[in-house]
């Protein structure tokens, strides 16, 4: 099959721009990837950077990156149960080895148990109009348990929220020295994502990957829609999606960022927002792509989104040699980490643009099919 490039660029800004938020988890204690005043202070630089990336990218490109995902089930479908589950499985133990070994903010292994549950429902659904109905309403279902749980919650923040002093200088030394310490933070923070999963986030990833189904299926992300039809989608939501996620911004540092309101309540315009900007943010593409795809920086963002894979785990390898083995875990704030991603996005594309020249597939993404292969091709016969 022949590859779609546009689909390409939008998943290689997908993994670019996860980093935009992954770098804040590499640099700094967990609290601080959604709290901004983890410390129990902030300064107006820090709280501005962070209110620019909740803005701009906070939860859009994850978004953007389950609604592709939902379309590449789509694509798969013609290869058969099998070849679906063995992918997904293998995508799952990947992941498990990703988060426990390597780096505790892993989405693999989230991505690969949703798609286990979400393909067979893309599969069988009747209509594009029902799978994307009830992928709005998982997504809904999701999003408005973070009310739920911010009723029954403590008033009081945990040390996932404030740390301590001494909750700091263990999850410090853990970073920094490797070893049993790390495998046992990262298996417990395996474990509140998966509570988290079940709970509330993976009604969210799977309600995505179904409206992304329903995008590629109508046609919609393949770009058959007209360039005005694109350009009307891409102002409408991703104006609404902002100004929905400015809400929550405010009223997020007018309160201090305070545990109950900031975790829990404050959330849901963000969950709301995230994906009517990352469908913008894809139809922006579509109506530009005349004009961007005769650019050489397009081809190599583009060339990124066929490596996604190999990239997304380059990413952890380069932050955590970084951050862990050189030792920068807390010497950077919000803006210096944010000065380092450029230069990440610059071996991401040096990487895929060499690699590219050689083979057709990235290195993971060829293991990952030849392992689905084998697994295949052991399976009995249904």
């Amino acid at each position: 099959m022949q590859r779609n490039m546009a689909i390409d660029f939008i998943r290689g800004c997908a993994v670019m721009g996860i980093l935009l938020l992954n770098i804040v988890s590499f640099g700094l204690p967990r609290a601080a990837y959604l709290n901004p005043a983890w410390s129990g202070s902030v300064s107006f630089a820090d709280a501005l950077s962070w209110a620019l990336m909740d803005l701009l990218a906070q939860l859009k490109f994850l978004s953007l990156f389950a609604l592709l995902f939902g379309a590449g089930l789509v694509m798969l479908l013609p290869r058969g149960k099998r070849w679906i589950q063995a992918r997904l499985t293998l995508l799952v133990l990947l992941g498990f080895i990703h988060a426990v070994f390597f780096w505790q903010g892993d989405i693999l292994l989230d991505y690969g148990l949703m798609g286990l549950i979400s393909w067979r429902m893309i599969r069988d659904a009747h209509s594009n109009g029902m799978l994307l109905r009830t992928g709005i309403l998982l997504y809904l279902t999701g999003s408005l348990m973070l009310l739920l749980f911010g009723f029954i919650s403590h008033s009081a923040p945990g040390n996932s929220w404030l740390p301590g002093a001494a909750d700091v200088q263990y999850e410090t030394y853990w970073h920094l020295q490797g070893g049993m310490a790390a495998i046992d933070s990262r298996l417990d923070a395996l474990g509140d994502g998966l509570l988290a999963l079940g709970a509330q986030y993976g009604w969210q990833l799977a309600g995505l990957m179904l409206i992304g189904a329903a995008l590629m299926r109508s046609g919609w992300l393949q770009g058959q829609f007209s360039p005005a039809h694109y350009r009307r989608i891409a102002w409408i939501f991703i104006v609404t999606g902002g100004l929905i996620d400015l809400i929550g911004i405010l009223l997020q540092w007018r309160t201090g960022w305070d545990f109950r309101w900031t975790a829990f309540f404050l959330q849901l315009p963000r969950e709301l927002s995230a994906p009517l900007q990352a469908v913008g943010y894809a139809a922006l593409v579509f109506a530009c792509w005349p004009r961007w795809s005769q650019y050489r920086l397009t081809r190599l963002i583009s060339q990124v989104g066929r490596m996604a894979l190999s990239n997304y785990l380059l990413q952890t390898l380069i932050c955590t040699t970084l951050f862990n083995t050189f030792g920068l875990f807390m010497k950077l704030d919000r803006i210096q980490l944010l000065c380092l991603v450029p230069a990440i996005w610059l071996v991401n594309l040096l990487f895929s643009h060499f690699w590219l020249r050689h083979f057709r597939q990235g290195p993971l993404e060829n293991l990952w099919r030849t392992l689905t292969r084998r697994t295949v091709g052991s399976m009995k016969p249904d």
